[in-house]
């Protein structure tokens, strides 16, 4: 059943958008686990997308520029992914909502409803592999509230506020709608009836409560024929299926090889889990701690820190910035946000280009801006997804001028020993 729209080639079934690149990658490996082929780009591409390609993923990093920007972006990536045929689109972004009072996740969204004329759109950031639920339109980590989890220190996007409807009425024009657990529970035609519902009463923005990868999948299942999709990466996991059961997908995988050779871990992710990997990880390999003021300042350069590196490569080292949260934002307070997190994101993309220029094979990366800066320094073109490293988190191929293995990692994703498994599934020293 292929279609011709683009004249040789397959048409594409779903187009996704993501807000940073280690979403992107976690949501590429959700559908990649539930049988469609597909691809991560970074940024729009240029051209077609390849023939095989049945799940699109466009990686941005518009979750924290300015508003306008994040919503022009959005609106070039769908025009790409519906210029490759996709039937349906999909905004993810981060299973803890990140984002301010005044964030990019509202408008992009509303922005995406009115392009595709969707009557409505599900509002879902749940991953329970992870712990990330949702009931009563509150989201939890772990069974901790959101604003207690953690989350409430985070250096960019503060999320002090666990109710995801009130928290997208400071960034939307319209009302926000809720389907509570009680209906989701009924099965995917009473979630069916309970959004026509919302777009009648015209809120065209659904919170929808979930806790259990069988919510999940019950609610893909009345989403068929949505236009439009949001949520975290677990809201993909009933969206193959519809595609399936029409006889749409091939059953064909994209290609993923491991890579050889020197291995190196970049972490710039101040999260409590993040922090507890960069203990763990350095308790048995070589760890060069980064200050912000340091890279500021330019006492610490890219430079210094790849000759640390590469005087260590035999034993896989670690470059990290992860510093308590009360550090980093006393060193905002001296330089300024924008300031310290453009040198950061400079730092560690600079260091990324060096290592794969000298050879280093596979590159593992914490922290979804981190990690969006170093993809962009890679100037990488597209991913191959490989094997799932830990819930959310695959190994990568890229495809660019710089043929690299790379894991990225969302700062709060993955067990204690997550690096040196990620080294393993990238390939061998």
């Amino acid at each position: 059943m292929e279609t011709t729209t683009r004249t040789g080639y397959r048409d594409m079934l779903l187009g996704c958008i993501a807000d940073d690149f280690t979403g992107a990658s976690d949501l590429a490996n959700t559908l990649a686990k539930g049988g469609m082929a597909t691809m991560q780009f970074v940024g729009i591409p240029r051209g077609p997308a390849p023939s095989e390609c049945e799940a699109g993923v466009v990686a941005l990093k518009s979750r924290t520029i300015p508003v306008a920007d994040a919503v022009a972006q959005s609106l070039a990536a769908c025009e790409w992914l519906l210029a490759q045929g996709a039937r349906q689109i999909l905004f993810k972004y981060c299973s803890t909502f990140d984002s301010t009072k005044e964030g990019n996740i509202g408008p992009v969204a509303e922005a995406l409803i009115e392009r595709l004329g969707a009557d409505v759109a599900v509002v879902c950031p749940v991953f329970p592999a992870t712990g990330r639920t949702l009931f009563m339109g509150h989201l939890f980590v772990n069974g901790v509230l959101l604003s207690e989890s953690g989350m409430q220190n985070h250096p960019l996007t503060p999320m002090t506020d666990p109710d995801i409807r009130r928290w997208l009425k400071h960034q939307t024009k319209g009302e926000v709608g809720l389907v509570p657990f009680s209906v989701v529970r009924q099965g995917f035609d009473a979630i069916g009836l309970a959004l026509a519902d919302e777009a009648t009463a015209g809120r065209r923005l659904a919170v929808i409560d979930a806790v259990a990868d069988d919510d999940l999948l019950a609610i893909g299942g009345a989403l068929g024929e949505a236009k439009l999709v949001t949520g975290g990466s677990g809201i993909a996991l009933g969206l193959p299926e519809n595609f399936r059961k029409k006889g749409l997908l091939s059953g064909h995988g994209t290609g993923f090889t491991r890579g050889r050779g020197g291995a190196a871990v970049l972490s710039g992710s101040c999260s409590n889990q993040s922090r507890a990997q960069v203990k763990a990880y350095t308790a048995k390999h070589p760890g060069l701690a980064v200050m912000p003021d340091d890279v500021v300042s330019g006492a610490m350069t890219a430079k210094a820190a790849f000759e640390h590196v590469m005087q260590r490569i035999g034993h896989a080292p670690m470059v990290y910035s992860s510093a308590d949260p009360s550090e980093v934002k006393a060193a905002q307070e001296r330089h300024g946000k924008a300031e310290v997190a453009e040198a950061i994101e400079g730092f560690f993309g600079e260091l990324a280009v060096m290592l794969a220029d000298a050879g280093v094979a596979r590159l593992v990366v914490g922290g979804g801006e981190t990690s969006g800066a170093v993809v962009t320094a890679l100037e990488v073109d597209r991913f191959h997804i490989g094997p799932e490293i830990d819930p959310g988190v695959p190994a990568l191929a890229a495809e660019g001028p710089r043929p690299i293995r790379l894991a990225l990692k969302s700062g709060n994703f993955g067990a204690l020993d997550f690096y040196e498994k990620a080294l393993d599934a990238l390939g061998t020293p």
